[in-house]
């Protein structure tokens, strides 16, 4: 699985002005702070702020302040708001997908690896995140992203592999073709 860079950039962001709420930042201080191309983040905040997850603010107090409540917006809303949908194989949903004869099960695959991720994304939220960076100033994390899903009330991590054992078994069983074949 491959997230983009304008997804990580996008949350990365968003954590900074959550961190940060009392005044606005601007795109250039939200830059240099996180090791971001400007240019890029530019873009990026363009889509944030067409999503609503952020507004902006001209003048020389001006700057970029978090649109909402950073306690509901999930890290899979972000990605969905820069990228589009939240995943695709070849440019086509794993519901949409067909394939004949042994692989028939893959795209069962595809999905339950898009759930399972999709749970873990959803259950951790921008707040949680920069939480968890004021918890711990000047570390990597000490707690990890487990950690905020946990302080997001979300079904975390251990839910999240829950989902992939249980979907794991039924796409590897309709890879062997003991589920009925999906009609084209």
């Amino acid at each position: 699985m491959q997230i983009s860079a304008k997804a990580d950039y996008a949350v990365r962001a968003l954590v900074e002005l959550a961190a940060d709420s009392g005044r606005p930042l601007t795109c250039e201080g939200i830059a240099s702070a996180q090791d971001i191309p400007f240019r890029f983040l530019k873009s990026v905040f363009r889509d944030l702020r067409r999503a609503g997850l952020v507004r902006s603010q001209r003048g020389c107090e001006g700057g970029y302040w978090i649109g909402r409540d950073p306690a509901a917006i999930s890290v899979a809303e972000v990605m969905t708001a820069v990228d589009g949908e939240f995943l695709t194989l070849r440019g086509a949903s794993p519901e949409t997908l067909r394939y004949p004869g042994a692989a028939r099960g893959l795209p069962d695959l595809w999905h339950a690896a898009g759930a399972a991720a999709r749970s873990v994304l959803d259950g951790t939220t921008i707040a949680a995140l920069a939480a968890e960076a004021s918890a711990a100033p000047g570390t990597a994390g000490s707690t990890g992203p487990t950690a905020a899903m946990g302080t997001a009330g979300a079904p975390g991590a251990a839910q999240a592999e829950a989902d992939v054992r249980e979907a794991a078994p039924a796409a590897g069983a309709a890879a062997r073709g003991v589920l009925p074949a999906v009609p084209a």
